[in-house]
């Protein structure tokens, strides 16, 4: 979940109330060791993709050791760093706030307390080894640090576009198969058609449409580029150079400037002409007729590839690792 606001304010009135020891401590940020109001019990770094990711854990205790807890973020930064050829931003922090249970939910700022990205997660304390393994929500929250703020009416973009990559860049570091990314896309792009009253993407903005239309805007973006391209180019090219353009969630930019780049970057109209149609009018996709192209279809023991489909080598191209862009 990406977050609207891009820094922790605070109003006038609220300041005199607190006083200046009071908000120095409520930011979040600062040498009291705190976010928001939970205290920080220890603080670690690495250093992955060109960037700096400060770890902190909240006081607490978890059933696994910090250690499993460390290596679930830095797989998940891999992950991001693989699909957009470095991390997205200099400088990260991730803050680690135990809850009870087991389950895992994060959020994402830009622009907080002098880090370009702030991804605040709530982990269950009886969260085990396999849960960390199966998650797919630290790299989903990473992966919002990698494209500009946009406005509210795009937010369908932001949640959609961290739905699409996740599970690709996952694959990309082996942590997934394309079997298993496949299953999921088959299983989850349904959800995202349009609905009755649908009036397209900036004006319906239900969670379907949001997380899963927004997927689907990306997945039909990604092999529409492909086929123009001969298969040369993909949406990951046209996201690397949004990043590398400065794209990234510490800026508010419109939607039309990202997609604008990305376009350039992939020598098509494909991203700008897809947002036109789909803005403010319902878009149906025939998803049967796409996995046939694709050479993809639920067999008797899950997702099985048709490898003499027309479209067989792109599915194979976008879960493919890839170099980083020059």
């Amino acid at each position: 979940m990406q977050r609207r606001q891009k820094e922790l304010g605070i109003t006038l009135s609220v300041i005199l109330a607190l006083g200046v020891i009071g908000l120095f401590m409520y930011s979040g940020v600062h040498a009291q060791g705190r976010f928001g109001r939970e205290e920080i019990a220890s603080s670690h770094t690495l250093q992955i993709g060109g960037a700096q990711i400060q770890v902190d854990f909240a006081k607490g205790q978890f059933d696994p050791p910090n250690s499993a807890l460390m290596h679930w973020v830095e797989t998940a930064a891999r992950a991001v760093t693989a699909y957009y050829g470095r991390f997205p931003v200099p400088r990260a922090r991730v803050v680690i706030v135990p809850i009870s249970g087991s389950g895992i939910h994060g959020t994402t700022w830009g622009g907080v307390g002098g880090f370009p990205g702030l991804t605040r997660m709530r982990v269950g304390t009886h969260v085990t080894q396999a849960d960390l393994t199966e998650d797919w929500t630290m790299t989903h929250e990473l992966t919002h640090m990698a494209f500009p703020s946009l406005p509210d009416d795009q937010h369908w973009m932001e949640e959609g576009l961290a739905t699409y990559v996740e599970p690709i860049a996952r694959a990309q570091i082996g942590e997934l198969t394309p079997q298993q990314v496949w299953e999921g896309v088959m299983d989850g792009m349904p959800k995202g058609e349009p609905q009755a009253g649908d009036q397209g993407m900036d004006r319906t903005h239900t969670w379907g449409r949001t997380y899963w239309g927004g997927a689907l805007f990306c997945l039909v973006a990604d092999v529409s580029i492909r086929k123009q391209t001969s298969n040369r180019k993909g949406l990951q090219d046209a996201l690397r150079a949004i990043v590398n353009a400065g794209g990234t969630i510490d800026n508010d930019w419109p939607l039309t400037r990202a997609l604008e780049i990305g376009d350039r970057a992939t020598g098509t109209n494909v991203l700008t002409d897809q947002y036109k149609k789909w803005s403010d009018a319902p878009v149906s996709v025939d998803l049967p007729a796409l996995w046939k192209e694709l050479g993809v279809h639920q067999g008797a023991k899950g997702v099985e590839f048709d490898s003499s489909a027309p479209l067989a080598k792109v599915r194979e191209a976008i879960t493919n690792s890839r170099q980083a862009s020059r």
